[in-house]
């Protein structure tokens, strides 16, 4: 059995948020998880990096993307290059989350390419990985989510103890339903030993259960020996929910 990581909650905001309630989610979490010793990053929109970092400079808390470019600089119109976040104060970076792979059509490359952007300027990248609803009955799971890996350890096998990963089935998204914690944790416990076969610091590297994890769920799924933390979506738009989950992860 892998030893614990420090416990680290991420909240996804996705595209959700405005000023005024950026303003009182980021205050009361800040007053919320002092001391608390677990790692916490919120994940914003771009157009909210800027009050990101003047809301929590200093604090707690660190701030983090939703995505990065594959490019460096240039033509890219509506890009936002790694070096640009890094000017922000941003801590962490989403990649290749199953929107971005869904919507965008990112492909396994293109994601470890952008991972790669991420590590070169000093950011720590959230690598998503996670089969559809059809993958999963198909008994498809295990062969998904180590191919989404291997394109990643390909690219950045040198610095893969760098990454944080996180799992999210894409059927748990957003719809209610979660894999039980014995599931998350028999596809936790897969990518683990594919990263160890690529990095003896693969111990190190912290994995994140990322499909609708909340208050009621989350002490369950934090007790299984993989899973160090969690990647939350709407519940991370509630301080009073995100911090509760801080909390158990504290304990677990």
């Amino acid at each position: 059995m892998s030893t614990k990581r420090p416990p680290m909650m991420v909240g996804n905001w996705k595209m959700n948020g405005h000023l005024q309630a950026n303003q009182d989610l980021m205050r009361a979490l800040n007053a919320g998880v002092q001391g608390s010793g677990v790692t916490v990053a919120v994940c914003t929109p771009f157009p909210y990096l800027a009050q990101a970092q003047a809301e929590l400079a200093g604090g707690a808390i660190a701030w983090g993307a939703q995505d990065v470019s594959a490019h460096d600089k240039g033509a890219y119109t509506g890009e936002v290059s790694a070096l640009m976040l890094k000017e922000f104060g941003v801590r962490y970076v989403l990649v290749g989350h199953s929107e971005r792979r869904q919507y965008h059509a990112e492909s396994d490359e293109i994601v470890a390419l952008k991972a790669q952007k991420a590590l070169q300027s000093g950011l720590t990248p959230i690598v998503c990985v996670g089969e559809t609803l059809a993958e999963r009955e198909a008994g498809e799971t295990e062969s998904v989510v180590k191919r989404q890996m291997a394109a990643l350890i390909h690219l950045n096998g040198h610095c893969i103890s760098e990454v944080v990963v996180a799992y999210e089935p894409v059927w748990a998204i957003g719809t209610g339903k979660t894999a039980t914690p014995e599931q998350a944790q028999a596809v936790h416990a897969v990518l683990r030993a594919q990263l160890a076969a690529a990095s003896e610091y693969a111990d190190r590297i912290s994995l994140l259960y990322g499909g609708s994890m909340n208050p009621a769920n989350a002490a369950d799924l934090m007790a299984q020996p993989d899973i160090d933390g969690g990647l939350v979506g709407g519940a991370s738009l509630k301080a009073d929910d995100f911090l509760s989950m801080i909390r158990t992860a504290q304990l677990a």
